[in-house]
């Protein structure tokens, strides 16, 4: 049972202006509809993708400026166990509620907010201040003049001031912290895209094992219909005098085994669904329903070569981008620290008001009520720091380098992923014929042996022997079907071709003339 469309979902989302009672309706911040392709199925899908700024997410840049801009949603989707969810509608459910999607928005939200405060730098400081105060003074005095020997002088003062303090110019420092906060923004942007094509895949994923996991309860069904027909015919047999009671014995252990079988398939169900209900971020239940369709067209061949292939994944994949940006930062650090050996040329200033109420036991004072300011001009340079400068560039050196060689890791490991998911896909195609070919076989060798058992010409343990294998035959059947499904969601995936609109790697039976 694979739904029809499946993932074409994966490059966009789904039209659900026309399913308004959703309770996720009113999860993202925005809306933004978008025509994307299949990734298996070809067809063309329209609808808006809900998660928190999935819908135009399309690159680091604009993730990040989403990011910048978007406020966070605190609601949490919650299920309608009477309905039954698509795969895109489950995607869209975890780009929201999933905590990874949910920590790679607020970081990018983060990151913008970084690159704001590196750039108020640019700009003056401006400051208001206010100082209220009164002191009292004794000044010894010659007795001569003043008989007490001294005088008591008492000022209360208020005194509002306004301070500016304003960096000239400090050589590029400034410049080199803008930029570095600007390409971590992009860092944080692509990592934003990537982290949604991860919930993308686990959904997926989860998806993909509990379609396997009803099927394979399907075909536990199925299984057991098989071992009650044979035992139904040895039972028969028996009656007849053609049979024997450990015949019906055995006929029997099959359909007990069949029975055994099918409550773990039933349990096996229940878990995958939990498991699905976790992935998209949700409270963990057996009750989630999917909609899934039945004679499905598989993907058959690939579009692309595998140095195709790899072309796409260097030039899409998020988490390129996001070390891309990285490097660039670690080079802005390097920028920054060796700025710190240039001066700073700062301009400092501030104007009052300064008012003053003297007193005095030994005559009345005058009052004062005058503005005054101050202005300067300094240049500082430092000569000595014992060493910190330098060790600092040191470090941000050695960064930069360190993320240098996380970018050839990580190609090698993008080329060797691609690979992978290329052998994988085109080995699940050939499993997944064969395993046709196998069930076709082997259910025509049951049905085969089940008459001749009937009319005498083979034995129990023949027809027991081809139901085994029948048996067999359906699971790998479940299992290459699925497999085949997987192993192109994971060729998409490693491209860094999910929830994105190119073209899908992959093509369909019926696509082939």
């Amino acid at each position: 049972m694979i739904t029809n469309g499946i993932l074409s979902v994966l490059h966009g989302a789904r039209d659900q202006e026309t399913r308004p009672e959703r309770a996720f309706d009113n999860l993202a911040p925005g809306r933004m509809e978008k025509v994307v392709l299949g990734v298996m199925l070809g067809l063309l899908f329209t609808g808006s993708c809900r998660g928190q700024c999935s819908s135009v997410a399309s690159t680091p840049q604009a993730a990040a400026d989403c990011a910048a801009r978007a406020t966070a949603e605190s609601k949490i989707a919650s299920l309608d166990t009477s309905d039954r969810y698509s795969l895109g509608e489950l995607i869209d459910i975890g780009e929201h509620n999933n905590p990874t999607a949910r920590i790679a928005w607020e970081r990018a939200k983060q990151s913008a907010e970084s690159l704001g405060i590196a750039k108020s730098e640019y700009f003056p400081v401006l400051a208001g201040i206010a100082a209220f105060g009164d002191s009292r003074s004794i000044s010894p005095f010659p007795a001569a003049l003043i008989p007490k020997g001294y005088s008591m002088v008492e000022v209360p003062f208020v005194q509002p001031e306004v301070t500016l303090d304003y960096l000239l110019f400090d050589f590029g420092k400034r410049e080199a912290k803008v930029d570095a906060a600007t390409a971590q923004k992009l860092a944080a942007g692509a990592n934003f895209i990537q982290t949604n094509q991860d919930v993308a895949f686990e959904v997926a994923t989860a998806y993909y094992n509990l379609v396997t996991a009803q099927e394979r309860l399907q075909a536990a069904r199925e299984t057991l219909k098989t071992a009650q027909t044979t035992q139904d015919a040895a039972e028969v047999q028996l009656a007849n005098g053609r049979s024997t009671m450990p015949d019906v014995l055995n006929a029997r252990a099959e359909t007990a085994q069949a029975v055994f079988d099918l409550e773990s398939a039933e349990g096996d169900e229940m878990v995958t669904r939990v498991l699905l209900s976790e992935a998209i971020g949700v409270e963990p239940t057996p009750h989630i329903l999917i909609d899934a369709e039945e004679n499905a067209p598989i993907p058959e061949s690939l579009t692309l070569t595998i140095e195709e292939l790899i072309d796409r994944a260097i030039a899409s994949r998020p988490d390129l981008a996001a070390q891309a940006a990285a490097i660039r930062a670690a080079g802005d650090e390097v920028r920054s620290a060796r700025a710190d050996y240039l001066p700073r040329i700062a301009l400092s200033a501030s104007v009052a008001q300064t008012s003053l109420w003297p007193t005095s036991d030994s005559g009345r004072l005058g009052n004062a009520s005058m503005p005054t300011w101050s202005a300067t001009l300094g240049v500082q340079w430092r000569i000595f720091d014992g060493g910190a400068r330098k060790h600092a560039l040191r470090e941000a050196e050695s960064k930069r380098r360190e993320e240098q060689d996380k970018m050839t890791d990580l190609r090698d490991r993008t080329t060797r992923e691609v690979w992978s998911a290329y052998i994988g896909f085109r080995t699940a195609v050939q499993k997944e014929r064969a395993a046709v070919a196998l069930l076709t076989s082997a259910t025509t060798s049951y049905d085969a042996s089940l008459e001749a058992y009937k009319y005498g010409v083979r034995t129990l343990v023949d027809v027991v022997t081809a139901q085994r294998q029948l048996a067999q035959a359906r699971l790998s059947s479940v299992a290459a079907r699925s497999g085949l499904f997987l192993g192109a969601v994971d060729l998409e995936f490693v491209t860094g071709n999910l929830l994105r609109n190119q073209p899908p790697a992959t093509a369909l039976h019926e696509e082939k003339q």
